[in-house]
């Protein structure tokens, strides 16, 4: 067994607990219901879950805007039902990671009131001021469109405070070693709780030097190793799972040239040309993407996702590139988001075209990294486009075909079930799906467990095979004298490749294919001729059945 380094081969879900299960009903999710469902996220195969923010928040922006971090928001149930639930997840062999939001607090939270109330409060330092107005308070917006500026006048405190988000959430001066001694504090408490690990929100900016006319942003790199040695120092095995949407020439910043820095990151130079992939069926800037992000220590690790809580960020992208991919997935203005990204789920952004979205997760599932998969998208949930912003694809879980999906016994759940159209909980719910052996939801558990018994993914390195056609994208893992190969085809329609031996394995003449009856033995001449169905997808096992025999390391 591989006890060491456990995100190597995990698979994370994503959940929101006030969207997952309410058991109060009063129709917001709570930490009881989502202790219910355990049993039914062990059976999907998910190794981790992660927690969106849980913590008491005024919840102007989902509950990034805490207010006080060391509780349970009232609504989702109390610190013991905490407590019960990660207890439950240790009993299922399943780690508990949370938000870690601590760029920025809510306005309402006690420092910041106490530090605007007087220039002398102990708190004062904790944010960013300054007397006049920064000449650059119009730069470097996040939310275009319904944000304006970066500083806002505080009236109470007659000064500008700075906010990297919106308004209500006012930045910590992360340099001062106070605050950076309460994030470690922060971090301890939850471990003590039972948590394994933390998605860090905005890490670039939580690293970020922030002062009025700064130019350009100046990290605090060795931050992040102080983080990880706390971590270590703690708990050996808890980890920090990084949002940062940084070029690929900066990783080794963040990860740190000897891995002595963050554990993973989420790869959005892969995520946004996988889109365009999916759009075009052009595979070129997709493995672009994946050599760039190659480099990383060997302890570190990239975390690969389809659709994530937020919008589908395509500012990497060229514009040409990212034309395509609204005209594909997102061609309405209201489908659209901070003219950047597109605001819907996957589902429905492939149009529920099955094909499509076994090729989208198993590619999800081969990618080097480790995949994380969000609440709903394993039963193929949709999303509201009538809900503002973000909240559109935060809508409660699917359950059933009882009243609100089985989700809540209330009338009025906190954002409305979908209950009209072909992604209504009529016919998208996990119970039909349960019952249904060829259904996505039984798919997706059983790919998700091949996952988990193909470790080279996760551990090995890659390779990426030509294949003479640019819809085709194959890659090649090695570990441990083991090796898979996994093929995808983008296109609509069929496409047939030939692969000599020596590029697959140096001689090998069989490939299993991991996941039907569908082998592939070598002609005459040396090579493999597979023919790939529109939107088609083969895992092989490189090296015949021998390969048994030589597990037993793994």
């Amino acid at each position: 067994m591989i006890n060491d380094l456990w995100y190597k081969n995990g698979i994370i879900y994503c959940l929101n607990v006030g969207s997952f299960m309410d058991a109060s009903g009063d129709g917001t999710g709570d930490f009881p219901g989502l202790l219910r469902r355990l049993d039914y996220l062990q059976g999907l195969g998910v190794t981790a879950i992660w927690l969106m923010p849980f913590q008491p928040s005024p919840m102007r922006d989902g509950g990034y805007d805490i207010t006080d971090y060391y509780a349970v928001d009232s609504r989702y149930g109390t610190l013991g039902d905490f407590v019960e639930f990660t207890h439950g997840c240790q009993q299922r062999g399943i780690r508990v990671m949370i938000d870690l939001v601590v760029n920025h607090t809510s306005d309402q939270h006690p420092w910041f009131q106490d530090a605007r109330r007087s220039h002398d409060s102990p708190y004062r330092d904790w944010y960013v001021w300054s007397a006049d107005k920064p000449a650059d308070a119009e730069s470097g917006i996040v939310f275009p469109g319904v944000q304006t500026s970066t500083w806002t006048y505080d009236d109470a405190s007659q000064a500008w405070y700075f906010h990297r988000f919106f308004h209500f959430q006012p930045d910590l001066n992360t340099a001062n070693p106070h605050v950076q001694a309460e994030i470690l504090k922060i971090m301890g408490f939850w471990l003590q709780l039972g948590v394994s690990g933390f998605r860090m929100d905005a890490v670039p900016f939580v690293i970020a030097v922030k002062a009025p006319g700064q130019p350009q942003p100046v990290e605090q790199y060795d931050m992040l190793r102080t983080f990880r040695e706390f971590l270590q120092w703690r708990v050996g095995e808890a980890i920090i799972l990084a949002e940062a949407n940084v070029l690929p020439d900066t990783d080794l910043d963040y990860f740190g040239d000897d891995g002595d820095r963050l554990h993973m990151m989420f790869n959005f130079q892969v995520n946004q040309t996988l889109f365009y992939a999916l759009a075009t069926g052009d595979t070129r800037p997709l493995i672009e993407a994946m050599d760039a992000t190659r480099s990383k220590p060997a302890t570190a690790q990239w975390g690969n996702f389809l659709r994530n809580h937020d919008e589908l960020d395509l500012g990497r992208l060229s514009e040409d590139q990212r034309q395509a991919v609204f005209a594909a997935f997102g061609p309405e203005r209201d489908m659209q988001l901070y003219d950047r990204g597109i605001r819907r789920r996957l589902a429905p952004m492939l149009r529920g075209n099955r094909a499509r979205m076994e090729l989208a997760y198993s590619l999800l599932m081969t990618l080097p990294g480790t995949p994380v998969v969000r609440y709903g998208d394993e039963i193929g949930m949709g999303d509201d486009l009538s809900l503002p912003e973000r909240s559109c694809a935060r809508t409660p879980m699917q359950w059933s075909t009882e009243p609100q999906g089985g989700f809540t016994k209330s009338d009025k759940p906190y954002l409305p079930v979908i209950s009209r159209g072909s992604f209504g909980y009529q016919t998208i719910n996990v119970a039909q799906q349960r019952r249904d052996p060829e259904s996505l939801l039984n798919w997706m558990e059983r790919i998700m467990r091949m996952r988990k018994e193909v470790p080279e993914i996760g551990w090995g390195d890659f390779a990426i095979l030509g294949t003479g056609t640019p819809e085709v994208l194959a890659l090649r893992y090695d570990w441990r004298n083991n090796a898979v190969l996994v093929l995808h085809n983008f296109a609509d329609t069929a496409r047939e490749i030939a692969l000599d031996v020596a590029a697959v394995d140096g001689g090998s003449r069989d490939l299993i294919n991991l996941l039907s009856e569908d082998h592939s033995h070598a002609d005459d001449s040396g090579q493999h001729h597979i023919r790939l169905e529109a939107y088609g997808y083969r895992w092989f096992r490189v090296g015949g059945l021998d390969y048994l025999l030589k597990r037993s390391d793994v």
